[in-house]
């Protein structure tokens, strides 16, 4: 049996405006398991970022519940969420967000020294992963002195000097250009070959192609689910084709 990482239970998410509620995400019972590229996909305004924000506990549920690694978080005090965020999970933005006055190496040690008071040991994996994603060469230059597509890798870099155990991604090529997106694309598929977990929302069919599950939501419920084999270059355009035919059945 599989382990489920994040578990959903009835969860809404609803946003006030004015006196008005709107109820984007309904009811929706989910399991996320470990190992697995979950990819999340909807049409414009069906709640898969706002799904994948309260799956992560960047936002929490209006009402039902959300279990993180046997964590409730949706009853969890602000700090011990803190926590969970900062130890079990990270995350990768479509917009970047790298700081600007600091260098590569900088921005990626950063975030390690939050979680191991070691330096010299987050220094040292910082050099790991600046070696495993090419960047070694470029670990004393600021993200304005390298390409988009560089700095989404020191961004993921920087999601990974931590050891999630959950890796999420909102659109993360969504500002690159097909080269630069398929590079990151290659990136997260060999993390999730080596047993990383990642959860992803795209619009990005090519993206898209990378899941081993994909989640369809549809007006903030679960439409429909599609299950893959791992991702393999050998079998793109065959997998393109049954994604392609999973969404066009529900309207996408």
């Amino acid at each position: 049996m599989r382990n489920v990482v994040i578990k959903t239970n009835n969860l809404c998410k609803s946003f006030v405006t004015g006196k008005t509620a709107h109820n984007v995400i309904k009811n929706l019972n989910l399991d996320i398991y470990e190992g697995d590229f979950t990819v999340i996909m909807g049409s414009s305004g069906s709640g898969k970022s706002t799904l994948l924000y309260s799956l992560s506990g960047m936002d929490l549920a209006t009402s039902g519940s959300v279990n993180i690694l046997g964590n409730e978080i949706t009853s969890m005090k602000e700090e011990d969420l803190s926590s969970v965020r900062r130890k079990d999970i990270s995350f990768v933005f479509q917009s970047i967000n790298l700081l600007p006055d600091i260098t590569v190496f900088e921005n990626i040690a950063y975030c390690g020294y939050g979680v191991n008071k070691n330096k010299k040991e987050v220094n040292e994996k910082v050099l790991k992963l600046l070696k495993d994603f090419g960047l070694e060469e470029d670990k004393d230059k600021y993200p304005s002195e390298i390409s988009g597509g560089m700095q989404q890798r020191v961004a993921i870099a920087r999601a990974l000097i931590t050891s999630p155990k959950i890796l999420f991604g909102d659109e993360p090529t969504g500002a690159l250009n097909s080269t630069k997106g398929e590079e990151v694309l290659d990136i997260l598929s060999e993390l999730n070959s080596k047993g990383q977990t990642v959860v992803m929302v795209t619009h990005d069919l090519k993206a898209a192609a990378r899941a081993s599950r994909l989640v369809y939501l549809k007006d903030g419920r679960v439409d429909g689910e599609l299950s893959l084999d791992k991702f393999s270059k050998t079998d793109y355009k065959n997998r393109e084709t049954i994604i392609f035919e999973f969404l066009s059945e529900r309207g996408w």
